[in-house]
């Protein structure tokens, strides 16, 4: 399923409808279900985007199809839609790792631009599990000697210290310093520290 897409669970049809049009009319691809148990069905792990899931619905709650999804492994960001009195329980599914929730009636700019904020977040979480899978893969192609030079260069040793500890020559040392530095990507020590830290490369 493609990015960036505003799945809006609610038993009203006339919010799905106006949520839709809001969205739609802020650039953002939606998808509607007229309940929890119909999205649950529909629901898959490379799904992306984000939830906007009213708090009260017939049969299955808001709060019960986020618990399930929970436990289902989904890190979609969940809007919930919550009425004056369900405050108090949106903000215990906020300490459980709901996004936001906003009250109805909502004011729709608000509305949008916490939509656009969740997708945002997802995005985000995507982008990083892209980046720590590359990570990974450069790692993996790295020979056992190239990991224990880089081990040590990220020790702050220098090359002499490096050979000597590996019972090797100075070149060979700067060989496979050369070396890692090529696979993983950078052109610096600080540059592999940064990366394997999880900055900007």
């Amino acid at each position: 399923m493609s990015a960036g897409i505003a799945h809006l669970i609610d038993d009203d049809e006339a919010i799905r409808d106006a949520l839709s049009w809001l969205l739609r009319s802020r650039g953002i691809e939606t998808r509607s279900w007229g309940s929890a148990e119909g999205f649950l069905a529909d629901y898959g792990s490379a799904m992306r985007g984000c939830l906007v899931l009213d708090i009260r619905m017939q049969a299955m709650s808001g709060l019960e199809l986020f618990d399930r999804l929970t436990q289902l492994g989904c890190t979609m960001p969940v809007i919930f839609l919550t009425g004056h009195g369900d405050v108090p329980v949106a903000v215990q599914a906020i300490k459980k790792g709901a996004f936001d929730f906003v009250e109805k009636p909502f004011n729709d700019n608000e509305l949008a631009d916490r939509v656009i904020a969740a997708l945002a977040a997802d995005r985000d979480l995507w982008l990083g599990r892209d980046r720590k899978h590359d990570i990974e893969t450069r790692l993996a192609s790295l020979t056992v000697r190239e990991r224990e030079v880089m081990d040590r260069v990220l020790g702050g040793k220098l090359n002499k210290v490096i050979a000597d500890e590996l019972g090797i020559a100075m070149r060979t040392v700067e060989v496979h310093r050369s070396h890692v530095f090529e696979k993983m990507g950078v052109r610096s020590a600080v540059d592999l520290a940064r990366l394997l830290a999880g900055g900007e490369e």
